[in-house]
Order: structure tokens, then sequence, then C-alpha cells
């Protein structure tokens, strides 16, 4: 080969390889009903600059991201798009060709959060992107001091972990996210069938939540109590049984609840960051919260609820531990609402990790949960809601015995007693128990 084609091509060669001194190697887009994650994994750190172009003709309101010496094969009209915020994801022509040049098409103009990430496992380095919608003033001033009364027990449930975070890891690559969710919307079910009770999820997909908006989001959903489902892991194969945590103000007093909050700072690397630095008053709001850590009645019935659980659990499953512990994790952290955390069993266990992938054995799990939140709160009802009235007025249907003719019988409506107990039909089965409102 003559020489000086020889040396141009290893001119080109290098040339080259500076272009593409980084790689895009997948692209994940993770869809949430309040934002929308964007996840770029790569070879190296990534350098970069994005801005955004509002709309013209032919294209909406638009956010670019530049990569700089990077290369990509991702066919990115190929990647799943389940984002009501992306309408379409695609490459375009860079300022200069050493560039990587990605556009998302967006619904609107939306807040973005662009941010790099070390890596962490099971992850390498990653771009990150957060998309929410701008957040809209609220003129409307509402009290909190009026206390509805005739109302359903809220119950917000916390599927732990979701999205770009897949929590523990089990031998057979079962992923926590997937059981602690699988296992929440079972406990959803029971509790929505339940008259005086309404659950509602925090997360109902696989998304991840940041860890101390989901104490502010069953705030939001105005619950009496909030419960997040996990399941448990350890390097050592061995150790078993569920496990229910409440919150400590101070570090935990043990192995296992020393490796629980070392697993959630962990969470927030693989998928809070976002939240976590946008947040200008997070450290205050984190300060108050551990501030009002006083605030006994929430404390109280979180050790009682958590007894309960405990108790049930124990019919059902092995116990890693038979009382409820404690440990300072953010999800607990609410100082106005009790905060249950439940670790459902040790992932990193064979047997176990078989037990928590078994539909008959998360039934289990979900009906002992929902049977000891239940049995909790027939006994200390909250004051205002149906199953405080139903404590001392409850009416178990006979042969014969109609909607009609018990509404009549007790002066309230047919409207307002099919309401008590969430009926949407006139049927009624001998032996049920009705939960008569007071008007």
């Amino acid at each position: 080969m003559n020489k000086n084609i020889l040396f141009a091509l290893i001119i080109f060669l290098s040339s080259f390889a500076c272009f593409a001194q980084n790689k895009v190697n997948s692209v994940r887009i993770w869809a949430a009903p309040e934002h929308t994650r964007v996840v770029f994994d790569l070879k190296k750190t990534p350098d970069f600059n994005y801005f955004s172009l509002k709309p013209s003709k032919p294209y909406g309101h638009r956010l670019v991201i530049d990569f700089k010496s990077t290369a990509s094969a991702v066919k990115l009209a190929q990647v799943a798009n389940k984002s009501k915020l992306i309408k379409a994801i695609r490459v375009s022509k860079p300022a200069q060709a050493s560039h990587y040049r990605v556009v998302l098409d967006l619904v609107a103009a939306l807040k973005a959060q662009v941010f790099a990430l070390k890596p962490t496992k099971p992850y390498g380095h990653r771009l990150v992107i957060d998309l929410q919608t701008q957040a809209k003033k609220d003129v409307q001033v509402q009290s909190h001091s009026v206390i509805p009364e005739n109302r359903d027990i809220i119950v917000a449930i916390d599927a732990g972990h979701g999205g770009e975070d897949p929590g523990s890891i089990g031998l057979r690559g079962t992923h926590e996210k997937k059981v602690a969710l699988e296992i929440s919307r079972r406990l959803y079910k029971l509790i929505n069938k339940t008259p005086g009770m309404k659950a509602k999820m925090i997360r109902s997909g696989d998304y991840y939540i940041n860890l101390h908006y989901r104490s502010e989001k069953a705030r939001k959903l105005k619950a009496d109590l909030l419960l997040s489902i996990h399941a448990d892991a350890v390097f050592n194969r061995k150790p078993k049984g569920a496990s229910v945590w409440i919150l400590s103000t101070r570090r935990a007093n043990s192995e296992i609840g020393r490796w629980l909050e070392q697993k959630e700072k962990h969470s927030d690397l693989l998928g809070g960051a976002a939240q976590a630095m946008g947040s200008t008053d997070s450290e205050r709001y984190l300060a108050r919260t551990l501030l009002d850590m006083s605030m006994d009645n929430s404390r109280t019935v979180s050790h009682g609820v958590a007894s309960q659980i405990a108790n049930h659990l124990a019919r059902v499953t092995t116990m890693h531990k038979r009382r409820p512990v404690s440990a300072s994790l953010a999800v607990l952290k609410s100082p106005d609402i009790p905060s249950v955390l439940i670790e459902t069993g040790f992932i990193s266990n064979p047997t176990e990790e078989r037990l928590l992938n078994s539909p008959r054995h998360q039934k289990k799990l979900a009906q002992a949960i929902h049977k000891a939140v239940l049995s909790f709160y027939l006994a200390h009802p909250v004051p205002g809601t149906y199953l405080a009235l139903g404590s001392s007025t409850k009416h178990h249907v006979r042969s014969g015995e109609s909607l009609s003719v018990i509404a009549q019988r007790y002066g309230v409506s047919l409207t307002q007693l099919k309401k008590a107990n969430r009926l949407k039909k006139n049927n009624l089965k001998i032996g049920q128990v009705l939960i008569i409102p007071r008007v």
C-alpha cells in the first residue's frame, strides 16, 4: 500500500476516533402520569448541552440535546414511547460533524431538567431528562380546618422503587419494583371493596417517584395512612421473612435497618436525583419534618397499625422480625400522616424469591395487610368517617330485607346508604354488613 494512502487512512481513523470518543448504547423512556423521564445509557461520562425551541412550522415545542464527540447506532423510532408529553424522539443534523443531536418533539412548553448520573449498579453512565408540565398557580384558597363528615378512611399505597430504580434483584432476576407493585395492586382492590375505606396508589405503573414526594403525594390525596410495600435483600442468601418498619428519629440500631437506609440512598441515586436537585426547599422540608416528629398521634397510629400488620403477616408467612422495628427512612418521614413500610420477604433468599413471584402468596400477603389495617381502624376509627359511625351503627342483612326497607328503617336515603357502602346496585346478600350513615 502506498505510504501516503496509509498515512491518510491513519489520520482519518484517528480523526474519527476523536469525533466519536463516546457512544450512546441505548435509550429508555419512562412515562408517569405527572412526568416523563428519558434516559440515555452511554459508554462514558456525557459531554453535552441542550436548549429549547419554540414552535415554528412544521414543528411545535422542542427540546434539543447535543452530545459532543459522540456516536450512536440506536434507532430512536423503535424506542418504546408511552409518554403523553413526548410526540416523538428523533435525530437531527448537529452544528458540528462530531456531535450527535437528539430532538424531543413535545406536546407543549414543559419544565425540563437535564443532568448526568455516574455509574451505579445495575447502570453505567447516563444522561437523564426529566420532563413535567408547567405548574399552574392555584388561585383558590382551601380551608384545612373543616373536617368533612361521613367520609371513607383513605389509605395511600406506595409500591416501592419503579422505573429507573429496580430495587433489589433476586438470583432469578426478579425485580423488587415488580413484586411491590403486584402486591400493592392486590391490596388496592381489597381495600376498595371494603365499605368505609378507599385506597389510592402512589404509583400505578412502572415509573419512579422521588422518595420525599411519595409522602407529599399521600398528603395531596388526603390520606389517613401511608403503606409502603417492599421486598428485602442482603448479600447473604440465608436471611428470610417479612418485617414491618416505622420511623426512628435516630439512626437504625440494627444491621438490617442500616442496610435499608443505605438502600434508600442508592434508590435516590438510581431514580430520584432530578427531583432532589430541582427542589430548592427540600432541606427545609426535611428539617421541618424532623422537628415536627413530636406529633404523637401520627407515631402512635403508625405503631398500632404496624403491630397489627406484623401479627397478621405472621399467620401467612415467615417473619424476620415479629415486632415493628424502626429506621430513619424518607418515605416514613411525613409528620402528619401515619406511615408504615412493609418488607414482604427477602428477595435475595431463593425460596422467598419464588414465593414473592407467586400470585397465590402475593394474595395472602395482601389479604393479611388488609385485615390488619381494617382491624386497627375498626378498633380505632378516624372521627368523622363511616367506620367511626359504623362502630356503633351496623346492620346485618336478614332474609327478605331490601335496601330501600333498611334505608327507611334508619331514616336515611337510598342514595346515602349506597354511597356509605359503595354499592352500585340494590342487590344484597344475607349476612352482609351495612354501615348506616349519620344524617
